[in-house]
């Protein structure tokens, strides 16, 4: 989800869509089928969905309420389209409030947005001081919470698992070093600064070392694989036939949790080979529409780099 805007009075924003008619396409819109953009963002994939529907409806959904702000705005005008502040984990939820039990396609676009990384005060980005935040719905635990109250072995599991950073030990015990020695952790850059000071000299010459790390608390902080897990859940049971399910993701656990979760619905007879006859029973719920997952093209990486790790995985229910 890369999107950004202006802080013009007027609401002028500027998207950035990362996959955008790989995603349309394989989301297959029927001008009158309801559809479910989880991830709404500044509306980009969202505009594209409204421009097939002629007597459907487009549910946006987003738990960040500058998004919210930003596609009420945006599709105002728009009789097909509905906005809704809530998080995509909840649509079966959200969607029964008005009347929705069944939909035709749902898009998820998991992440971070452009806007979040780009808005120094939401706390995201080690590039700019600000307070150490950031909360997808400005609410809750935040970062800063996070990173002065967990302990030790806490902190160095979500460093090594949700960064992926083989130096998540050492980052770990200098943030706990740093709070109990010198002062509560608060901003950004305070934060990047034990990073960087934690990892060899050669790892900070090859890109600034927070970066992994910034990526796991926010992870942590806003719960993002437990949400795409519930989401993948929701979206599929509220799937009718036919209906598809479209997710780009950015980071390798969230690919692996999508492709597992389509996997397991396109899995059919679970015998052992040597079977004469099928006795489980089981049969495929859905089938791939994207055997491999579709990545940003030469022309989309040259205009926006962002979309370099973005994968897109398309499957319909049977």
């Amino acid at each position: 989800m890369l999107w950004s805007f202006s802080s013009c009075s007027d609401m002028e924003f500027k998207h950035l869509s990362v996959l955008l008619s790989e995603t349309i396409e394989g989301l297959n819109v029927k001008p009158d089928g309801i559809y479910v953009d989880g991830t709404a963002g500044g509306g980009g994939h969202s505009s594209e969905i409204l421009r097939g529907l002629k007597s459907g409806k487009l549910y946006s959904i987003d738990r960040d309420p500058d998004a919210i702000k930003t596609v009420t705005e945006r599709f105002k005008d728009e009789p097909c389209s509905v906005v809704v502040k809530g998080r995509f984990g909840d649509m079966k939820e959200l969607l029964k409030a008005y009347g929705v039990e069944k939909v035709d396609g749902v898009l998820l676009d998991i992440g971070v947005s452009s806007h979040q990384l780009d808005t120094a005060q939401r706390g995201f980005s080690f590039h700019e001081d600000a307070p150490l935040d950031m909360r997808m719905s400005q609410e809750g635990e935040s970062a800063k919470s996070l990173v002065n109250n967990l302990p030790y072995a806490e902190l160095a599991r979500i460093i090594g698992t949700y960064g992926e950073d083989k130096f998540a030990s050492s980052i770990a015990r200098a943030i706990v070093r740093y709070r109990e020695n010198q002062k509560e952790i608060e901003t950004t850059l305070e934060l990047a600064e034990i990073i960087k000071s934690a990892v060899p000299q050669r790892v900070r010459r090859e890109g600034h070392p927070a970066r992994q790390t910034f990526q796991a608390i926010r992870i942590a902080v806003n719960d993002e694989f437990g949400e795409l897990e519930r989401g993948l859940d929701s979206a599929f049971e509220m799937l009718r036939s036919g209906g598809r399910l479209a997710v780009i993701t950015f980071h390798s656990i969230e690919d692996r949790i999508t492709k597992q979760r389509m996997a397991k619905w396109c899995t059919g007879c679970t015998c052992p080979p040597d079977f004469p006859v099928c006795v489980c029973g089981n049969k495929p719920q859905a089938k791939l529409i994207t055997r491999k997952p579709v990545t940003a093209s030469k022309e989309e990486l040259q205009i926006n780099q962002r979309s370099r790790s973005a994968k897109l995985r398309v499957c319909e229910k049977l």
